[in-house]
């Protein structure tokens, strides 16, 4: 568990500067900028995936390759491009704290999994996440904006930020349950895969972009742009496609999803870290209660879920109850 746990938190590192890269490059669509993250992240995974290449694709069944491709739609291209958006329309903040009810969404959707911790154990946790949630709702809309945004804008931007909430609860949820049922596959090996499924469905949004009437933003952008677009989507391609999801595969296997749930929250609060450097300030007074109830709760529910561990490794009689093995990272 405290392995998956470090994993999860790695993961969420990795993740939280998908939120900062939009904002770093606002002049590229939403649509280029998934295009060029999981053309690169396909590429990698391709090179990655190189050296075991016949043992994957004789390992892979019809059912895998279903599941990838659902999983990469929602949890990558789709997923990613309302998320873009949103950060181009409302911003870091608001799209980070809407995402961040990930926690919340996941644990819902996993309570009744192999290993959950009953609902009612987590609800003072769940409780201290939506605390903080709603502490950054309420400081991200009373504080002024030096570049004010219309209420259609917001509404776009929220309702964008919303649909990406909704992709990544299903992609969790299912990612989880199906690493848990097939056992061919390491954690590595089905994140190279879906890299290389990822990468292919990236390529496709080049031929949607190729039939955009020209004169776009993309025809518009300098060449020093350009560049500064491709070696921060091959950072992510590395970095928050390939490690992140290997890593959270790794995270995934060893712990229950109403626990998983609760570190994707770190990827909210890395986000809202790495936004606090790029704008050189601190957080405000709200910002930082809710970092720290976020933390608290999550914290809170590890603790509910060692304690259910331990108490389930030595029942009454003295015989240990083994869980299901999976394969490891």
């Amino acid at each position: 568990m405290q392995r998956g746990v470090a994993y999860g938190v790695m993961a969420g590192a990795l993740w939280g500067m998908v939120f900062l890269v939009p904002r770093v490059l606002p002049d590229f669509s939403p649509l280029l900028l998934s295009a060029g993250r999981y053309t690169m992240y396909g590429i990698v995974s391709l090179a990655a995936a190189l050296p075991m290449a016949r043992s994957l694709v004789k390992r892979l069944t019809r059912e895998d390759l279903g599941a990838l491709v659902k999983l990469a739609l929602a949890g990558n291209l789709l997923y990613y491009l309302l998320l873009t958006a949103a950060v181009h329309l409302i911003g870091i903040a608001p799209a980070s704290l809407i995402v961040g009810v990930l926690p919340v969404t996941v644990t819902l959707l996993g309570r009744r999994d192999h290993g959950a911790v009953p609902l009612a154990r987590l609800a003072w946790p769940l409780a201290m996440v939506m605390a903080g949630i709603v502490c950054i709702n309420i400081d991200v809309f009373t504080v002024a904006d030096s570049t004010p945004v219309s209420v259609v804008t917001k509404l776009i931007g929220l309702a964008c930020a919303v649909g990406a909430l909704g992709c990544w609860t299903w992609f969790a949820v299912e990612n989880a349950r199906y690493l848990q049922r097939q056992t061919h596959f390491s954690g590595n090996e089905w994140s190279v895969l879906w890299g290389v499924v990822t990468g292919a469905l990236g390529a496709a949004l080049w031929l949607v972009i190729a039939v955009l009437p020209a004169g776009g933003p993309q025809g518009e952008l300098a060449d020093g742009r350009w560049h500064t677009f491709w070696m921060l989507n091959l950072g992510l391609a590395i970095g928050a496609s390939w490690l992140g999801n290997g890593l959270w595969n790794a995270a995934s296997k060893r712990l229950p999803l109403t626990l998983s749930g609760q570190m994707i929250v770190f990827e909210t609060l890395f986000a809202l870290l790495y936004a606090f450097i790029y704008d050189q300030r601190l957080p405000r007074p709200l910002e930082l209660a809710a970092i720290l109830l976020l933390v608290a709760g999550v914290c809170w529910s590890v603790r509910q879920h060692a304690d259910d561990d331990s108490a389930g490794a030595a029942p009454a009689g003295g015989k240990l109850k083994k869980k299901p093995q999976v394969s490891t990272y």
